[in-house]
C-alpha cells in the first residue's frame, strides 16, 4: 500500500503553494498554482527562499467559493492511539487559505441582482463569500474528523482481509470506501492524479476510541470505530428516510475490534434511518409529525438499500425501536409491511417498542430483546483472524438498528449487542476464562461503557446538535434521576437548534460534501431570501402583547374590572399571535437554502 506523507511543510508564495514532504527519504513537493489552480509535482529546488513556511498535518482538499479557490489544511492533530501499530489521529484544527492574495476584487459595492417575485434587488458578492466561509468553518468545528497516514480507516477488518494484491497496492484515497470519505469532494483534483495522492488524506467523520486494557493480567487493545456515511448526510429533521439511490439518512457503520497476541477479532453493526421515503420537517412544534410520502414507489429505493447492505454485510436483521403507537406507529407498520413485501430471506425484522418496554425505569427489560436475537447473533458470529493472518471466522450478517433519529435508543441497543459479542471474542482469544463474565471486570466495564456513551454523544452532536440522551444508562447500566434532567436539558437545546439553526447547518454540510457547488461564474445568490412582513411583525407583536399583559398585572388600574379587561385584551393578543405563528410554523424555522427540498426528500 502506498502510504501517505506524515510530515509536511506548507511554503506560501504570492504565486504558489508548495507542500513539501519531510518524511525520511522523501523528495516530493506538491505545487499548487494560485492563479491557474493547477496541481502538480515539483522539486525542492523550486521552493523560493522567500516563501513563508509553516508545518501542517495534512491536506484536506480544495473548494471553490465566490472569491475563487481555497486550500483547506489540517494544522493540528491529536493522537487517539495505535491500531495494529498504525497511528490514528484526530484532526483538531484547520485553516482555510484563499488562492487569491486579497479579495479586493470582491467589495461590498460589487453586487449581483436578485429577482424577488418581479422586484429587483442587489446584494454584495463579498457577503455571500463570508457566508460560505462560515459554513465551511462550521463543519470543520464539529468534533469527529479522524485519519491515518498508514491505515485504511474506511474499511472494516473483514473487508480488508478479502482484498486482492492490486487493492493492496492502491493509495489510501483510491482504495477507500467512498461512503465514509468525508472530504471526497474536496479531494476530487487529487483523485484524478495518482502521482499526487500521497499528499491526499482521506478523512472519516464519526468516533474512534482506542484503549489498552487488562483482564486476568492479559493485555489487549479494544477499539471502537463509528463511520458516518457522507451519502444523504445532514441534520436531524431535514434529512430522514432514503434517497432514490437507497442511501439512508444518518447511516453509521460501527466496528468493535479486539487485538490480543496477534489475533484480531471484529464485530460490525449498522444504524440508519427507516429506509423509505418519509420526512419530519421542523415546524416549531416540539415533535413534528412524521409524513410518509404517498406519491412515490417506496419499494424501489427500499430494495436498492437492502441490496447494497447485503452486498456489503451479508444477512440483515432489522431492529426497529420506534414507538408502536402515536405518531411513530405508521412508520413501524409501513416498515414491517415493506420487509414482508420485499420477500428476501436475507432480511429479517424485529420490532421492539423501546419506550413502552422500558417505561417507569424498567431498563432491565432490554434483556428481552437481547435474548430474542441471541440465537441469530450466534449464527452471525464475528470476524476472527489469527496471528499468522489466517481467517478463522467470518461475520455473516449484521444487526441494522434504528429508532427515529438512530441515536439514543439505537446506541443503547448496539452497546448491549456488542457487549455480548465481546464476551465470546475474549473467551475465544483466551483473555477470559471459561465461565468468567465481562461484567465481573469492573475496570474494563467502566472503559467499555464510557466509550459507548462517548460514541453516542459524538454521533448525536454531529446529527442532532447536542449530546445523546440516555447515556447515563450506557455509562452506569442504570437509569438515574440526574440522567433524566440532563435528557430534558439536551432536548430543549435540540428543539432550539432544530428550529432556528439547522437550516444553516444543513447548508454547511451540503456545501462541504459537494451537494451544492459554487460555479466559477457566480451570478445569483441562493442565500438571499426575502422574508414576508409577518416574519418580523408577528414575533414583535407577540412579545409586546405578552409584555403588556405582565405590565397590566403588575400595575393595576383604578378598578379590578379595568385591570382584568386590559389583561384579557393583551393575553388574547399574545395567545392569538402565538397561535398564528405556530400554525405557520414551517415558515418561521431556519430552512436550508442551497439544496431544494424536493431534492432532499
Amino acid at each position: 500500500m502506498a502510504l501517505l506523507y506524515e510530515n509536511l511543510k506548507l511554503h506560501t508564495t504570492p504565486e504558489k503553494f508548495f507542500v513539501e514532504a519531510c518524511d525520511d527519504g522523501a523528495e516530493d513537493v506538491l505545487a499548487i498554482d494560485r492563479v491557474s489552480t493547477e496541481v502538480a509535482l515539483a522539486a525542492k529546488k523550486d521552493i523560493p527562499p522567500s516563501a513563508i513556511t509553516r508545518p501542517i498535518c495534512g491536506i484536506l482538499g480544495t473548494i471553490r467559493l465566490v472569491a475563487g479557490m481555497y486550500l483547506i489544511v489540517i494544522t493540528r492533530k491529536k493522537k487517539v492511539g495505535d491500531l495494529f501499530n498504525h497511528s490514528i489521529w484526530k484532526a483538531t484544527d484547520f485553516d482555510v487559505i484563499s488562492y487569491k492574495k486579497t479579495i479586493l476584487h470582491l467589495t461590498d459595492t460589487q453586487n449581483f441582482t436578485v429577482d424577488f417575485n418581479g422586484l429587483l434587488d442587489s446584494y454584495p458578492l463579498l457577503q455571500d463569500n463570508k457566508s460560505f466561509l462560515s459554513m465551511i468553518s462550521h463543519v470543520l468545528s464539529v468534533d469527529g474528523f479522524y485519519f491515518s497516514t498508514s491505515y485504511d480507516l474506511t474499511h472494516t477488518l473483514q473487508r480488508l482481509s478479502n482484498t486482492s494484491p492490486e487493492f493492496q497496492e492502491m493509495s489510501l484515497l483510491e482504495r477507500a470506501d467512498q461512503r465514509f470519505v468525508w472530504n471526497g469532494h474536496l479531494l476530487r483534483e487529487f483523485s484524478a492524479q495518482p502521482e499526487i495522492q500521497k499528499f491526499a488524506v482521506p478523512v472519516i467523520h464519526g468516533f474512534i476510541a482506542i484503549h489498552s486494557c487488562s483482564i486476568n493480567g492479559k493485555y489487549f487493545d479494544w477499539t471502537l470505530i463509528s463511520r458516518r456515511s457522507c451519502f444523504r448526510a445532514g441534520v436531524r429533521y431535514y434529512v430522514r428516510g432514503i434517497d432514490s439511490e437507497g442511501h439512508a439518512a444518518n447511516f453509521v457503520e460501527t466496528e468493535q475490534i479486539v487485538h490480543f497476541n496477534g489475533g484480531k477479532a471484529s464485530f460490525v453493526q449498522s444504524r440508519g434511518s427507516i429506509p423509505f421515503f418519509w420526512s419530519q420537517r421542523p415546524n416549531l412544534k416540539y415533535k413534528p409529525k412524521p409524513q410518509i410520502n404517498n406519491a412515490v414507489n417506496h419499494m424501489d429505493g427500499f430494495q436498492r438499500h437492502f441490496d447494497s447492505q447485503i452486498i456489503s454485510y451479508g444477512k440483515q436483521v432489522i431492529v426497529n425501536l420506534v414507538n408502536q403507537k402515536g405518531s411513530e406507529k405508521p412508520l413501524e407498520q409501513t416498515f414491517a409491511q415493506m420487509v414482508t413485501g420485499l420477500g428476501n430471506g436475507m432480511v429479517r425484522y424485529y420490532a421492539f417498542d423501546f419506550h413502552k418496554e422500558c417505561s417507569r425505569m424498567r431498563w432491565d427489560r432490554l434483556q428481552i430483546l437481547v435474548d430474542q436475537v441471541a440465537e441469530i447473533q450466534d449464527d452471525f458470529g464475528y470476524f476472527l483472524v489469527d496471528s499468522e493472518g489466517k481467517v478463522l471466522l467470518q461475520q455473516d450478517g449484521v444487526f441494522r438498528s434504528n429508532c427515529m433519529d438512530c441515536l439514543d435508543r439505537t446506541n443503547v441497543i448496539q452497546s448491549l449487542l456488542a457487549h455480548r459479542s465481546l464476551q465470546a471474542q475474549l473467551q475465544r482469544l483466551g483473555v477470559l476464562h471459561i465461565g468468567q463474565q465481562i461484567e465481573e471486570q469492573a475496570q474494563f466495564e467502566k472503559i467499555y461503557k464510557n466509550a459507548w456513551a462517548d460514541n453516542a454523544n459524538a454521533c448525536a452532536k454531529q446529527y442532532a446538535g447536542t449530546g445523546a440522551l440516555k447515556t447515563d444508562f450506557t455509562r452506569t447500566g442504570k437509569r438515574t434521576q440526574w440522567g433524566l434532567i440532563m435528557d430534558g436539558w439536551n432536548s430543549l437545546i435540540r428543539y432550539y437548534k432544530n428550529n432556528f439553526s439547522d437550516g444553516f447547518r444543513q447548508d454547511s454540510i451540503d456545501l462541504f460534501l459537494g451537494n451544492y457547488t459554487v460555479e466559477e461564474a457566480y451570478s445569483s445568490s441562493p442565500l438571499q431570501v426575502q422574508k414576508d412582513w409577518k416574519f418580523l411583525a408577528l414575533p414583535i407583536i407577540m412579545v409586546v402583547a405578552f409584555s403588556m399583559c405582565i405590565i397590566c398585572l403588575l400595575m393595576a388600574g383604578d378598578t379590578w374590572t379595568e385591570t382584568l379587561a386590559y389583561v384579557i385584551f393583551w393575553a388574547v393578543a399574545s395567545i392569538g399571535t402565538a397561535t398564528i405563528i405556530l400554525y405557520n410554523g414551517k415558515d418561521f424555522v431556519d430552512a436550508p437554502k442551497l439544496v431544494q427540498k424536493e431534492k432532499m426528500d
